[in-house]
C-alpha cells in the first residue's frame, strides 16, 4: 500500500484536490493506480465506518464523499495519485429529504443527501425503484458519476403521495420525466 493510504492521508489529498478544483474534485478524470483496499465501509443507512468504528465527524464524511468513484460494481476513494477500494453495503448516499415545486408533469423534485449533496431528479438524475423477491421496494436517485442515493422511507412515502398513473404505471414526475414505481395493477387496494 502507498504511504498516504490511510484515512488521514486520503483526507489530506482530498482537501488539496477540493482547493484546486474550487468545488467537487474531477474524479471522473482521474485514473490513478490501484493501491489496495482500506477498511472503510458505508452502511445501508449512510453511516461511514473506518476500522469498524463510525466516522463521527460529518465534515470528514463529506470530504470522503467528494472523492468517491464507482467503476463497474466497485467503489473507490480516488486522488490524482492513488485509488483505494472501500465497501458499500447498498448505495453510497441516502436521500434524507426532498422539496417539490409545481404539480403533475411540471413538478420538480430536488433531493438532499446525508452528505449535503443536492440533486434535481431529471433525465440525467433518474429515480429508480428496485423490488426484491418479496416485492419490497428500494427507491434510488442518481446523484453523480454512477453514484446513487437510497431514498429514505419517510421521503419515499411523501413521494408516493405525489404520484400519478401513466401508461399502466404508477410513478412520479420530475423535470418533465416520468419515473415508474410499480405497475398500476399491482398497487395494493385503496392506493
Amino acid at each position: 500500500m502507498n504511504v498516504t493510504t490511510t484515512a488521514e492521508g486520503i483526507a489530506a489529498a482530498a482537501r488539496a484536490a477540493s482547493r484546486e478544483s474550487g468545488g467537487l474534485p474531477p474524479v471522473h478524470l482521474w485514473d490513478p493506480p490501484y493501491c489496495g483496499d482500506l477498511d472503510i465501509r458505508i452502511a445501508r443507512d449512510g453511516n461511514w465506518f473506518y476500522l469498524g468504528t463510525p466516522i463521527g465527524r460529518p465534515e470528514m464524511v463529506r470530504l470522503f464523499s467528494t472523492i468517491l468513484k464507482k467503476e463497474k460494481s466497485d467503489y473507490f476513494l480516488v486522488t490524482p495519485v492513488e485509488k483505494i477500494g472501500i465497501t458499500v453495503d447498498d448505495a453510497p448516499f441516502v436521500a434524507v429529504d426532498f422539496t417539490a415545486k409545481g404539480k403533475g408533469r411540471k413538478q420538480v423534485l430536488t433531493f438532499t443527501t446525508n452528505v449535503g449533496d443536492s440533486v434535481t431528479a431529471d433525465d440525467e438524475h433518474r429515480i429508480r425503484v428496485h423490488r426484491d423477491k418479496s416485492g419490497e421496494p428500494s427507491p434510488y436517485v442518481m446523484v453523480r458519476g454512477g453514484l446513487e442515493a437510497l431514498i429514505d422511507r419517510k421521503s419515499f412515502y411523501r413521494l408516493i403521495e405525489r404520484g400519478s398513473h401513466k401508461d399502466g404505471w404508477f410513478g412520479i414526475w420530475s423535470s418533465g420525466s416520468f419515473f415508474r414505481i410499480i405497475p398500476s395493477d399491482e398497487l395494493p387496494e385503496g392506493e
